[in-house]
This record gives C-alpha cells, sequence and structure tokens, in this order.
C-alpha cells in the first residue's frame, strides 16, 4: 500500500515537470517545492549557486541559512552530495543539484528527520528541479543561438547589399552559406503577421543557421517583411521573373499538387494578357524547382494575411537592385487576388539620361557634401527614400540622431529634404554619382552645369516617362494620374490631396493601392516607388527637345 502511494507521488510530481515542459514558459521550481512540503509536510528552499534563495515554501525558516553557510559552500563546491545536520529546532537535510560547480542546493527544514520514503521525494522533486533547470539552461543557450544566426544573416545580407562579396564570405568562414557560391539569385519579400517570422526562420533553418541555398532575413524596418535571398537556378531558386530582369506583371498561382512539384504554375496579367510566369514564358527563364520559391508561394497560397513579391535573377553583387524589385513586386501583389507578384520590369531611368550631363549635374549637387561624414551619407541615401522612423530601426539608432544627421544635410546644400521632389533629386543624384559626392572643384571650365530639366527634357527621358505612366491611360487611369499628381502636389499628404480633389481620404489611399498594382510600383509602405512617379510626372510637363 506504501509502494503505492510513493508511485502515486511520483506520478503526480512527474505530471507537474510535464505541465512545466508543455506551456514553455519557463522553469517554475516554486511549483515542486510547494509539491514537496506538502508531501512530506516540511518547508523547503532552493539555494542558488550564488548562495541566495532562490525560492522557497511560504513558511521556510530563512533565520536556519546563515549557520548552513559552510555547508552550503561545500555542496555548492562539489565536495559534498547530500548532508543532513540540525539548525535549532529544525531537522534539516540539504542536497546538491546538478553535475557542475557552483551547484544549487535543495534545503529541506522539518520538525523531525524525514523518512526513508520523504527522502525519495526529496531526492526525485531534486533531481526533476536540475533536470527543469538544465532545460531552461537549454532554451536559453538556443534562444541565444537564434538570435546570433539572425544578426548572421542580417550581416551577410547587408555586406550584399552593399556589393561586397569578400565581406560576406570573410564573415561567414567555417560556415559560408551555400547562396555565397551562386552566381545569381532571386529576393523573395514575403509580408507576414511579425510574430510568423521567428517560426518560418527556424522551420527552414539548417543546421548552419542557414537555409539551403538561401537565406530568410528579418527586416529590422518593416516588422511585416521577411526577406528570402534564393540562389537562382539551383534546388531552392525559382524562375519568377526573366534571368534578365525582363519579368512582366503580377504571379498567379494556380499551383498543381501533382507527382511533380516542381511545375508549379503562375501566371502573370500584362495589360490583360495571360502569361506564365513560373514556367518558360522567356525562352531563358529556367524552370521551377522544387525549393524556397515553391515553398514560399504555398505558404502566400495557405496563408490569407500573407503576399509575396519576387525579383528577376541578378548577380550576387547587385542584391540592392534586386531587393528594391521585390519592394515593387510586393507592392502590387498585395491588391492581387492571388497575393503574389513578379517584377514589372521596366528599363530604369537612369541610363537613359545623357551620361556626362547627367554626371556633371548629380556632382555638382553633391559637391557641398565632399567632406561629409560617411555616416551621415549612408543615413541620408536610406533616408530619401525610406521614413525616418524605419531608418532608425535599420541602423539600430534613435529617430533623434537620424534627423540630426538630415538637418546637417539639409543646412550643407540649402535643401528641405521634407520635399518629396527633392528627395527624389538627391535620390537620383547619389544614383548618377555613385553613392559619394567627388569633392571637386565646381563645372569644366566653359561649360555651364546642366539643369534637371535639360536632362529631362531628352526623348530617351520621355519615352521612359510614357511608358512608365502608360497603365493609367484608361477612363480609370485618368482619375488614378488626377489623384497621383494632386497626391505629389501634396508632398504626399492624402489628406491634403482629398481636400485638394474634395473628395475623402479612404478614396485617395484606394486610388494609390490601385496606382501601385498598376504601375507596381511600393507608394505607400515604405515609398520606395515614389521617385520613379515624381520623375515620370516632371518629364511629361515638359517639353522634349529633338
Amino acid at each position: 500500500m506504501e509502494a503505492r502511494a510513493h508511485t502515486g507521488r511520483l506520478d503526480e510530481l512527474l505530471h507537474e515537470v510535464r505541465r512545466q515542459m508543455s506551456r514553455g514558459a519557463g522553469a517554475d521550481p516554486r511549483a515542486v517545492l510547494d509539491w514537496l512540503g506538502r508531501q512530506i509536510d516540511a518547508d523547503v528552499a532552493l539555494v542558488g549557486s550564488a548562495g541566495t534563495v532562490e525560492s522557497a515554501t511560504a513558511r521556510f525558516p530563512r533565520q536556519i541559512l546563515p549557520s548552513l553557510e559552510p555547508t552550503l559552500s561545500r555542496l555548492a563546491g562539489g565536495q559534498m552530495a547530500a548532508a543532513v545536520t540540525e539548525s535549532g529546532a529544525f531537522q534539516v537535510r540539504l542536497e546538491a543539484l546538478g553535475p557542475r560547480a557552483p551547484r544549487p542546493v535543495l534545503v529541506v527544514a522539518g520538525t523531525s528527520a524525514p523518512t526513508r520514503e520523504a527522502a525519495s521525494l526529496v531526492s526525485h522533486a531534486g533531481s526533476l528541479i536540475a533536470l527543469l533547470d538544465r532545460a531552461q539552461d537549454a532554451d536559453t543557450t538556443f534562444l541565444g543561438y537564434q538570435h546570433k544566426a539572425r544578426q548572421l544573416r542580417f550581416a551577410v545580407f547587408s555586406a550584399l547589399l552593399a556589393g561586397d562579396l569578400t565581406l560576406a564570405r570573410r564573415m561567414t568562414t567555417g560556415a559560408v552559406p551555400a547562396l555565397l557560391d551562386a552566381e545569381r539569385l532571386r529576393v523573395y519579400l514575403l509580408h507576414c503577421p511579425s510574430e510568423d517570422r521567428d517560426r518560418l526562420a527556424q522551420t527552414y533553418q539548417d543546421g548552419s543557421g542557414y537555409h539551403g541555398t538561401g537565406l530568410m532575413v528579418h527586416c529590422p524596418a518593416f516588422e511585416e517583411h521577411l526577406i528570402c535571398l534564393v540562389a537562382d537556378g539551383s534546388a531552392d531558386g525559382s524562375a519568377d521573373g526573366s534571368a534578365d530582369g525582363s519579368a512582366d506583371g503580377s504571379a498567379d498561382e494556380s499551383d498543381n499538387e501533382s507527382a511533380d512539384e516542381s511545375a508549379d504554375q503562375a501566371t502573370a496579367e500584362v495589360d490583360g494578357e495571360a502569361a506564365d510566369v513560373s514556367g518558360r514564358v522567356f525562352a531563358d527563364r529556367p524552370e521551377v524547382t522544387q525549393g524556397q520559391g515553391t515553398v514560399l508561394r504555398r505558404l502566400v497560397r495557405d496563408n490569407p494575411q500573407y503576399a509575396l513579391g519576387i525579383s528577376s535573377s541578378y548577380p550576387l553583387g547587385a542584391t540592392a537592385e534586386a531587393y528594391g524589385q521585390a519592394l515593387h513586386a510586393l507592392a502590387a501583389a498585395r491588391h492581387t487576388p492571388e497575393r503574389m507578384a513578379a517584377y514589372l520590369g521596366r528599363t530604369p531611368l537612369v541610363p537613359l539620361l545623357p551620361h556626362t550631363e547627367a554626371g556633371t549635374w548629380a556632382r555638382a549637387l553633391l559637391r557641398p557634401l565632399g567632406s561629409t561624414p560617411r555616416v551621415t551619407l549612408d543615413i541620408t541615401r536610406l533616408a530619401v527614400t525610406f521614413p525616418r522612423s524605419a531608418v532608425a530601426r535599420l541602423l539600430d539608432i534613435s529617430r533623434n540622431t537620424v534627423s540630426h544627421h538630415l538637418s546637417r544635410v539639409e543646412a550643407t546644400l540649402g535643401l528641405d529634404l521634407g520635399d518629396v521632389r527633392t528627395r527624389a533629386a538627391l535620390d537620383l543624384a547619389f544614383c548618377l554619382a555613385g553613392g559619394q559626392p567627388d569633392g571637386g572643384f565646381g563645372a569644366e571650365r566653359g561649360r555651364p552645369e546642366p539643369t534637371l530639366d535639360e536632362l529631362f527634357r531628352t526623348e530617351p527621358a520621355h519615352a521612359w516617362a510614357r511608358e512608365f505612366l502608360r497603365p493609367l491611360q484608361d477612363t480609370r487611369g485618368r482619375d488614378l494620374y488626377a489623384t497621383l499628381c494632386a497626391w505629389i502636389d501634396a508632398n504626399t499628404d492624402a489628406q491634403r490631396t482629398a481636400r485638394h480633389l474634395g473628395r475623402s481620404r479612404n478614396t485617395v489611399r484606394a486610388h494609390l493601392r490601385a496606382a501601385e498594382h498598376l504601375l507596381s510600383r511600393d507608394l505607400l509602405t515604405t515609398g520606395s516607388g515614389i521617385h520613379d512617379l515624381v520623375h515620370a510626372l516632371h518629364i511629361i510637363g515638359l517639353q522634349p527637345v529633338d
């Protein structure tokens, strides 16, 4: 009968341990101590390795601890495993827990010496507390590893954004991700609830902390974005978009769950015409294979809160361009029933401008910044495209610090970076100058510096602007066009735009979302597509020069 009761007590103890392990909230020794105290009619304390009480039953006599200090020290140091002693009116049993010194000690104080069954329960309870503690340590170590792995993945991504492949490889010496051995990649930008990002990154993480031939990177600026870099042309690659950046349209997945998983199909609508963007719509487009591309498309199909933007194929050194494409594709994807879109490829404006004159204009605009610290320039380059709060999160600095650096640039250039047209012009100058002012000494002798209007009056620039705005030419599009013009004139303030047009703010926002889809540009989330819109409207308003 006593053996059966003892077994029942052990079952209760194991039930408590199972309860704690299943809830995932960390070890709670107090619950075990309270249970043990009730079973053996004594009070119990857990004395930590530093000699302080970590947890105890409510009536544990703490006044006995000073007299037990020599014994506690020997137990914690590994010189003893257990001890029985007296302290005043109390019979005390002490047991060291765990294998590593300094060890915590379980202290049991009662009015009489514990029976053999009670001593057995004390030992069992102590062993389970030690196991819970080790499980807690393992969880803490695991979380620390996941955090460091996230940091390293983001560092690799940052190096790729900067085009520094050598730095990316040096940071990963000993465990170089397979992605860095690829020639090309695509960026898949997954929009999902922020709380899902850890789960997704861990689910598809390999033993080295990477993701096969890809990387899943938490975007620090936008909490709903998971940046997925996938090696192109590999088992993990996908073929959404063409290898030369000419992919058109939004991806409409009609996933065929047959035996051939790699035959997942997607369609794109380009001006009303359907095109296959995950098979072979272009001759150089690789075939879809089982891998991260397929996994990400399935996640979007199965989760109504998800959306996916897919870049064209780029060399690793052009990751920044691929990321920019994925941002624009995601903006379009969120407004399609399928919630997926491949980048709508168009020739960028920069290479269409007259090379010599455009370089001269850019250097002239940026020349006052020749002695500006690099960190200020880096912050400025980000802040002309992304909101200041996003830049602060991206660089892990305060928003006030971002504003301080931008105020220095505004004073140096004599410009207002709060104006959208100023930001667009400054971003264009950075692109034309390769990101850095030259610190030169002015225009070449006898040759006046060109103006931005002169650069934009060229026929190639006008052709680019007409093509950019062409999706807005139908009846509904003309309404959107008027909204976009008013929105830029109102410095992208939707409320001011609504008042000017005599519409509601919600209508203006709906027009902007529709324009995002038609133009395949991000206008509202990061604003990274606003500059192209500003330049296109500016060019259309100028008379071209033959």
